[in-house]
C-alpha cells in the first residue's frame, strides 16, 4: 500500500489494489469471489447515507455568501480585542465548521473573505494565514463531522455520542486558538516597536472600526438562521427523532431553502456544481470505506487485531505509553494520508488494543480527532496549506508554514488537557444520552 501511494495511486484505488492482493497472498484465490461480497457488505450500511448528505450540506452553504456574513458578524463582535481580525477568523470557521464538517471547505470559504481584510488591516502573513490554516481544522472536530461518522462506523460506536463529545473539545479548542493570536501578535507588536525604535519603518495593526452595541445585536440576525439549523441537525440527533442519514437530510434540505430565499443562489448552473461536488468528494470518501473494510477483514480473518491486543497486554506496559505511541504513529501517518484514510487502515488493528487498555472509545475517537487536524496543517500532504495557499496565491509558503507551524503545538497542548480532563468529552454524551 504504501509503495503504490508514494507511486502516486490514488489513495482509494491503492486501498483497492492492496485489498486484492491481500486476499490472493493471505487468504486462497478461491475466496476472491467473496471479493464483491466484502464490498458491498462494507457499503451496506444505513448510517453511511450520512456522509454525503453531510458533504451536500456543506458544499451548499461552501458555495453561497454565509461565510462572509459569519466573519462580519464575528468581526464587529471581537475587533476590539487585540488580534480581534484574528480570532474573529477562527470563531467564524468554528461556526462554519458546525455548518459544513469539512476542513478543507471552511478554510476556502472563510480565508476568501478574511485573508484580505487581515492584511489589509495591517496583519501579518503568517498570522492572517494561520489563523485561516488552523480555524478550518476545526471542521473535522465539530459536529456534525464526516470523521467522527466514519469512526463510529468503524468502531460501532454511537454517532450521536461522538458528536457530543466533540463539542466541548471544539470550544476548548477554538479558544486555545484564540489565545495563541493574541501571543503572537503581541510578540509581532513587540517586534514592531523595536524595528520602529531602530528606524525600519512600522506595518503596526490598523485601528478596528467602532461598532454600537445596537449594531452588533442587529448584526447577530444574519447568523441567526445558521444557529437555526445547527440546532435543528443537531436536536432531532440527540433528542431520538432521526438517525444521523435523517438528519443530514434535515440539515441538506434546510441549508437549501436558507441558500435559496436569504441568497437568490438556486439558479441551475449552480445547482449542477454542487451536485458533482458533492458526486466527487463521497465517492472519494465512500471507496476509501468499502476497500479499507477488505483489508480489516482480510486482517480480522488472521486474527492480527487479536494477536496484537493480546500480545500488549501481555507485556504489561504502562497503557499511556500506548496511548503516547498511537498518536505519534497518526501524526506520523498525517504528514501523508487525510484524516479519512488514517481511521479506516488503523482502527481494525488499534481498536481491540483501545478497548483492551480500558480508554473509553468516544474519548479516544476525539482525541484521534485532534491528531488528525495537525496533519492537515503539516507537510508535506497538509491539505489546509494548500487551500490558503491557493486562495493567496501572493503569500509564500513558507509564510504559511510559519503561521501555520505552531497551532500543532496548541493541538498538541489540546491533547494533553483532554488527557489530563476526559470528563471534558465524556461528561455531555453522558448526560444526553446515558453512559
Amino acid at each position: 500500500m504504501a509503495v503504490l501511494m508514494v507511486l502516486g495511486v490514488p489513495i482509494a484505488f491503492a486501498l483497492g489494489l492492496t485489498a486484492l492482493i491481500s486476499v490472493v497472498v493471505f487468504l486462497d484465490v478461491a475466496q476472491l469471489n467473496f471479493f464483491g461480497n466484502f464490498v458491498f457488505d462494507s457499503l451496506n450500511n444505513f448510517a453511511l447515507l450520512s456522509i454525503p448528505l453531510f458533504v451536500l450540506m456543506g458544499v451548499i452553504f461552501g458555495q453561497s455568501k454565509a461565510s462572509g456574513d459569519l466573519f462580519e458578524v464575528t468581526n464587529m463582535w471581537l475587533s476590539r480585542l487585540r488580534g480581534g481580525l484574528a480570532m474573529s477568523s477562527i470563531v467564524a470557521s468554528a461556526i462554519f465548521a458546525a455548518l459544513t464538517g469539512s476542513s478543507p471547505a471552511t478554510s476556502a470559504a472563510i480565508g476568501r473573505v478574511a485573508i484580505p481584510e487581515m492584511r489589509k488591516r495591517g496583519y501579518s502573513n503568517e498570522v492572517s494565514t494561520g489563523a485561516i490554516v488552523a480555524g478550518g481544522t476545526l471542521g473535522i472536530l465539530i459536529p456534525p463531522s464526516v470523521t467522527l461518522i466514519l469512526y463510529g462506523i468503524s468502531t460501532e460506536s454511537s454517532i450521536g455520542q461522538l458528536f457530543l463529545g466533540g463539542v466541548m473539545p471544539g470550544i476548548l479548542v477554538t479558544l486555545l486558538f484564540c489565545l495563541w493570536i493574541v501571543i503572537a501578535v503581541t510578540l509581532e507588536r513587540r517586534g514592531t516597536i523595536n524595528q520602529e525604535s531602530a528606524g525600519q519603518g512600522t506595518g503596526a495593526v490598523a485601528a478596528a472600526p467602532e461598532y454600537t452595541w445596537g449594531e452588533r445585536f442587529s448584526a447577530l440576525i444574519k447568523v441567526l438562521p445558521f444557529v437555526v439549523l445547527i440546532a435543528a441537525v443537531l436536536g432531532v440527533l440527540y433528542l431520538g427523532i432521526a438517525t444521523p442519514s435523517e438528519a443530514a437530510a434535515v440539515g441538506a434540505l434546510f441549508a437549501f431553502l436558507l441558500v435559496a430565499v436569504l441568497y437568490r443562489q438556486a439558479r441551475w448552473n449552480r445547482l449542477m456544481d454542487m451536485a458533482l461536488e458533492t458526486t466527487r468528494t463521497s465517492t472519494m470518501i465512500l471507496m476509501i470505506v468499502a476497500f479499507s473494510a477488505v483489508i480489516g477483514q482480510v486482517l480480522s480473518f488472521l486474527n492480527v487485531p487479536q494477536d496484537l491486543a493480546g500480545a500488549i497486554a501481555e507485556l504489561q506496559i504502562n497503557r499511556w505509553l500506548v496511548f503516547v505511541a498511537m498518536n505519534v504513529l497518526f501524526l506520523v501517518l498525517g504528514f501523508f494520508l487525510p484524516p479519512v484514510s488514517i481511521i479506516l487502515i488503523t482502527m481494525p488493528v488499534l481498536f481491540p488494543i483501545i478497548t483492551a487498555l480500558g480508554f473509553d472509545p468516544i474519548w479516544f475517537g476525539v482525541v484521534m480527532t485532534l491528531n488528525m487536524e495537525m496533519g492537515l496543517i503539516t507537510p508535506p500532504v497538509g491539505l489546509n496549506l494548500y487551500v490558503v495557499q491557493g486562495i493567496a496565491p501572493d503569500v509564500p509558503l513558507r509564510d504559511i508554514l510559519a503561521g501555520a507551524i505552531p497551532y500543532v503545538a496548541v493541538l498538541a497542548l489540546g491533547i494533553l488537557i483532554l488527557a489530563i480532563f476526559p470528563g471534558m468529552v465524556t461528561w455531555l454524551p453522558n448526560q444526553v444520552l446515558g453512559g
